[in-house]
């Protein structure tokens, strides 16, 4: 629990969307043909769930229609009961039937430069041809595959193929470690993996392949591994288990029927960092997430048929698989997807992309945009910016400096800003605003319509001005069905504190005009350069190290990333501290988990302040690496800890 937090923000400038963007939204029009007149009375009439997601959920095409829209018993919602469904009908083959069939779905560009664009025709063969190929290895409806695959157009093919044919795809970020990937391919149960030779990033070639193959040692369940090609890199092939991508598609058949799914049968399983040090399975499926993500994306980033959509998240995160994935695709528009790294080799790799491709709504995380602030005005004043109508925000909150700058520098201050936050648990954007919404910098604004958002405090009770648990009390259709193998911990995380409502687990304030205004995580998620990582499994790395005895990790503020991961380290007591074991430990968490987990601080310390059940108190150690107040200390089983700190080295 986490008392109420000072409001120590106080921005005041509010932008509004100019009439141009207001008039043409999408939402706009909707509201028009309702009869609604104002964003106020939009909320206020979308508090009729059945009567708002049922509009929404006729935007897309039923194999057969539901009886219900929601059955609610609190913590387990079902949406649109009985409705016959699958996601990929509507992101492929429904297209087919339009003259979407030969417009570009994908523009992709590899780090190198080379580009491939891919139509809505040649992504539906394509998906049909692996599809087939998954059926040749003998993959069913309710099959687990696990997908381990960088930013290249293999990876929504695979995860569009396994949707198709009714199979639960599992996507691992490529930036995680073998270790990683193995626990999650375990924890799935996975009968095929999928990844590929190696990749691009910074003008190396990552082997991609070699970190699948460790993992793979020691997952009994993974009969076959598939191998795109891409960098053209030596690798070793298992003949036993390894196959080539474009060796197993080899004359499948280009026609694949679409499995017809029940509105709640699973879609995917995407893992979250827990504080246990144990992944959160999180389950979502494929009727709700599909009207949900689908609203979500034409009615906040206004998509329209000419635009061109550049969501500059990873597959490997929520973001990535609702906004670059499905979509995207259900609505039928033409997506920007990029390999490598966002300022390589150039500062302005990202600026020249938006000018040379058109961009018209680009979506990025607040710590792309502070290193671009460091970079200096200079790089995106070299490109035509001109095509850009709107900007989005995602990942963590983004400070109002940076928010600023973004509208100033890249939308010129013409293009409205849509700062949203969500978590890989709610599936679709949660508070958003929509093109109609006045914006206040730093501020997420309001809930998307239908959602009912608030701020309690440990009591309970809803609360103004002050800090306090950010919860929702209205269940949504995108939201997570469950933990996967887990559901105590689903009922126990996020329905239990209140009962009857969503626990978020961030911290936000709600100023006297109902905006939300978000303050960090409450419990020990870190959020470096927009990837969530627990703490416990940072811990969990650095303590297997044999010359470690134990260790805590917190956040550090960073200018850019937002947060660094700041260890502090008690050693054995045969070992002694020393700068070159501080970098031992460094590559040692790259091995173990992947590089972004990386500590960029560490101490070594005799001590750690601990309360009297054991838990360490990483409030008092993050106080201490700000250089702030630490606060009450009557709770720990070793005040003496917390003077030693001073003693780091």
């Amino acid at each position: 629990m986490t008392k109420e937090l000072e409001a120590l923000l106080k921005e005041k400038r509010i932008f509004d969307p100019s009439d141009d963007v207001v008039n043409n939204s999408n939402i706009k029009r909707w509201m028009n043909d309702r009869g609604i007149n104002t964003y106020d009375e939009l909320l206020e009439r979308a508090r009729d769930q059945n009567w708002f997601w049922g509009e929404m959920g006729r935007e897309l095409e039923w194999f057969e229609p539901w009886n219900n829209v929601l059955e609610w018993n609190p913590p387990h919602a079902k949406w649109f009961i009985g409705g016959k469904f699958n996601i990929v009908h509507n992101a492929l083959d429904r297209h087919m039937k339009t003259w979407r069939k030969n417009k570009v779905a994908y523009i992709w560009e590899g780090e190198p430069g080379d580009i491939r664009k891919i139509t809505y025709y040649s992504l539906y063969r394509e998906v049909n041809k692996f599809a087939n190929a998954l059926k040749s290895l003998g993959v069913k409806k309710g099959d687990k595959v696990s997908i381990y695959l960088p930013m290249i157009p293999e990876l929504p093919i695979a995860m569009l193929a396994c949707a198709k044919i009714g199979a639960i795809h599992s996507v691992v970020f490529s930036g995680f470690s073998a270790r990683a990937f193995r626990q999650r391919v375990n924890d799935a149960g996975a009968k095929i993996a999928i990844t590929v030779d190696g990749f691009y990033r910074r003008g190396k070639v990552i082997p991609l392949k070699e970190s699948a193959d460790e993992a793979l040692k020691d997952a009994p369940s993974v009969e076959h591994l598939i191998v795109v090609r891409r960098a053209g890199n030596d690798i070793e092939m298992d003949e036993d288990r390894d196959i080539w991508w474009d060796e197993l598609i080899e004359g499948q058949s280009v026609v694949c029927d679409t499995e017809i799914m029940d509105s709640e049968d699973m879609l995917f399983i995407l893992y979250t960092s827990g504080t246990t040090g144990k992944p959160k399975g999180v389950v979502h499926v494929h009727g709700g997430y599909a009207v949900g993500t689908h609203a979500t994306l034409k009615y906040v980033f206004d998509l329209k048929d000419d635009d061109r959509w550049w969501c500059a998240a990873d597959i490997g995160w929520v973001t990535g698989h609702s906004y670059i994935v499905y979509a995207p695709l259900m609505l039928g528009a033409t997506s920007i997807m990029y390999e490598g790294a966002p300022d390589y080799p150039k500062p302005d790799r990202i600026w020249d992309m938006v000018g040379r491709h058109g961009v018209t709504v680009f979506y990025t995380a607040p710590t792309m945009i502070r290193m671009f602030m460091k970079y200096g005005d200079k790089w995106p004043k070299r490109h035509d910016l001109s095509s850009l109508r709107l900007l989005g925000s995602v990942g963590e909150p983004i400070n109002p400096e940076a928010w600023v700058w973004y509208y100033k520098k890249i939308g010129r201050e013409r293009c409205p800003i849509m700062d949203t936050w969500w978590q890989t648990e709610t599936g679709s954007f949660i508070l958003t605003p929509l093109p109609i919404t006045p914006l206040k910098p730093g501020s997420a604004t309001k809930p998307f319509p239908s959602f009912e958002a608030d701020v309690l405090n440990d009591d309970g009770e809803p609360i103004t001005g002050r800090g306090g648990h950010l919860v929702i009390k209205t269940p949504w259709p995108a939201m997570l069905r469950t933990l996967y193998k887990d559901p105590e911990r689903y009922v126990r995380q996020y329905w239990s504190t209140f009962p009857g409502v969503y626990l978020t687990g961030d911290v936000a304030r709600k100023d006297e005009d109902g905006y939300f205004w978000l303050q960090g995580r409450e419990d020990d998620v870190l959020n470096v350069a927009g990837h969530r990582i627990g703490s416990a499994e940072v811990e969990s790395a650095l303590v297997s190290h044999p010359k470690v005895a134990e260790a805590a990790v917190v956040g550090k503020p960073d200018p850019v990333r937002g947060e660094v991961i700041a260890a502090l380290v008690i050693l054995r007591s045969d070992v002694n501290p020393s700068p070159d074991l501080k970098d031992e430990l460094r590559n040692h968490v790259g091995r173990e988990i992947g590089p972004i987990a990386k500590p960029s601080m560490i101490g070594f310390v005799k001590d750690l302040p601990k309360t009297r059940s054991g838990k360490i108190m990483r409030r008092i150690i993050k106080a201490k690496i700000k250089g702030e107040p630490i606060g009450d200390i009557s709770t720990l089983a070793n005040p003496e800890a917390v003077a030693a700190l001073d003693e780091m080295v």
